[in-house]
């Protein structure tokens, strides 16, 4: 037994404070999730970090200060009292607090500067519309008086989609626009509130026998890492991906129709399956970031709940390239395709058996004498869902294809540890941050024909700077390509130089072939390149549709989409 014990990281545990810059900055200001004994030795590697970095004052400051703004609101009295008339004095807000709150998403530079008590741009006023006659009302006044508007959600974007940058009003969609209206279970569909959570979406669902009177219970598919921090109005507006996209369909996909209130009017699509009246207005609407209207009701696509035909599996391949072919061979194969399906290159897969402490032991060596060495294999895990017998059928030729491309099954255990995390792990970040470590990701859509491609420049330009962690995996595939999902990790001495390498990356991105984001929207982040990824004549189409929208820009403005 030692005679010393070994000094352990001094991570936060305690709660936010009420009123604090940190209490908005947090992703849940009651929620911790700590790095593993492996993670700190695997940054004490990389940076040259010791023990000490680890223990007593974080190096970067915490946000615990109280909340005070200087930015006075621009709005004038009549139009301040104009709005306490529409919705009520408690559901209009001036306190800088609230101000602060619903004027921040969670942008790595948005949490940095809060850490330092600065907050750039705010709306003047939060409002809480109760329904979508609220909402109508005050789009109409905005609308007359130029007043510009944002929605908020419930705050969890990562690319500066929400940010006031004229300031105006917030609409806070999460506080009453939070419920599950009804279930049309002839047409398996929902109609459903913007501002209701991921879990209380999916809650309802499951319990749509006792709350709706349906003979089946259901599952909404959509399950981000952000699904218990995220509204399903969030899900739409960024055209997001859940980890079960694979077998479910993106959020695009699993909306039916939508109701929008803009300023040139109220519009309700057709819930109607197919029809050839030209381009669909239902889908131009996904996906618009807040800056055409505000939604204001969906009706959703459900699917059956069947969590006991759910089958588990895991693979080592002995290459990413190895992986990367079997994939496509599951995506292209006709037979069906998993829920959960995730390839991961040899960086994230190395770092991934080494926090498990599977890198060495009996374990290690049995890898290495089939022929899986270190820093060349390729980890895939995944599950399939549906009828048992689809179920069954799929993970048979999932299998089988795995084999025929030299894979070890592994059985359903990573798939479970891997689980057993999804949606905890972002709130890691936090302690990374107070520790001065910066983490970020970046996501691509991207074709077979170009995959290893795209992976390798992207790689070569992230592993040019020293000391830079750069995990990849793809984790939502489709028959013609899949996504490139870049995490990586640096503790820089200037934020500045981060913000210009996540830059760069992003350019090195869009020269390969790539697309801007694949599921995190656009916002303010990534516009800069979109132009330049769509081409002159769509962006030209997109800005026309913002004029007949909103002739007066006040909708989002300030470059969220790329556009105004």
């Amino acid at each position: 037994m030692p005679l010393f014990k070994k000094p352990q990281p001094s991570w936060r545990e305690d709660v936010a404070a009420p009123g604090t810059f940190r209490s908005i900055l947090k992703y849940d200001p009651n929620k911790f999730k700590h790095p593993s004994h492996g993670w700190v030795e695997a940054f004490k590697s990389e940076f040259g970090m010791t023990d000490e970095d680890f223990q007593g004052k974080a190096k970067r400051p915490g946000g615990d200060q109280p909340v005070r703004l200087e930015q006075p609101i621009a709005l004038a009295r009549e139009q301040i009292d104009a709005f306490r008339n529409m919705l009520g004095g408690d559901n209009v807000a001036a306190d800088d607090y609230s101000r602060v709150r619903y004027g921040h998403g969670k942008a790595l530079e948005e949490n940095l500067d809060l850490r330092k008590g600065i907050a750039r741009k705010v709306p003047d006023l939060v409002l809480h519309p109760r329904d979508k006659e609220d909402v109508k009302k005050i789009v109409e006044y905005c609308n007359q008086q130029r007043i510009a508007l944002v929605t908020y959600g419930a705050g969890s974007g990562v690319v500066l989609g929400t940010r006031a940058d004229r300031g105006g009003v917030a609409l806070a969609l999460r506080t009453h626009m939070n419920k599950l209206i009804s279930i049309n279970e002839l047409n398996k569909t929902c109609v459903v509130q913007p501002g209701m959570m991921g879990p209380d979406y999916e809650d309802a669902l499951q319990h749509a026998p006792e709350r709706f009177g349906t003979k089946l219970a259901y599952t909404c598919g959509h399950f981000p890492q952000s699904f218990e921090i995220s509204t399903v109005g969030g899900w739409i507006a960024a055209l997001g991906s859940g980890q079960a996209s694979s077998y479910y369909g993106d959020a695009y996909h699993i909306v039916h129709s939508q109701e929008y209130v803009t300023p040139a009017g109220v519009i309700k699509t057709n819930d109607i399956p197919g029809t050839a009246t030209g381009p669909r207005v239902n889908d131009i609407l996904k996906g618009n970031e807040g800056t055409y209207g505000v939604l204001v009701e969906a009706t959703m696509k459900v699917f059956k709940h069947m969590p006991d035909n759910r089958q588990r599996f895991a693979f080592m391949f002995p290459s990413w390239e190895a992986a990367v072919d079997a994939s496509r061979a599951v995506a292209q194969g006709e037979f069906g395709m998993p829920a959960v399906f995730r390839i991961s290159d040899p960086e994230e897969t190395e770092l991934g058996l080494k926090l498990k402490g599977f890198d060495g032991g009996l374990f290690g060596k049995l890898l290495v004498s089939r022929g899986f060495q270190p820093m060349r294999r390729s980890l895939c895990i995944g599950t399939v869902e549906g009828e048992k017998s689809f179920a069954a059928n799929v993970k048979k030729q999932i299998a089988k294809i795995a084999r025929a491309h030299g894979a070890m099954s592994l059985t359903g255990v990573a798939t479970r540890q891997w689980e057993h995390g999804r949606y905890s792990d972002v709130h890691m970040r936090d302690d990374l941050l107070d520790h001065g470590i910066l983490i970020d990701t970046l996501e691509t859509g991207v074709t077979w024909d170009n995959v290893l491609h795209l992976h390798r420049a992207v790689r070569e330009f992230v592993k040019k700077r020293p000391r830079t962690f750069c995990m990849t995996h793809a984790s939502h595939f489709y028959p013609q390509g899949t996504n490139l999902y870049f995490i990586f990790i640096a503790r820089p001495e200037h934020e500045e130089e981060f913000f210009e390498f996540r830059a760069g990356i992003i350019s090195k991105i869009v020269e390969n072939g790539g697309s801007v984001s694949h599921h995190h929207g656009v916002g303010r982040l990534f516009a800069p390149w979109i132009e330049r990824h769509l081409g002159k004549e769509q962006m030209a189409v997109l800005r026309a549709l913002k004029r007949h929208f909103d002739p007066n820009d006040i909708m989002n403005p300030g470059g969220a989409l790329g556009l105004s």
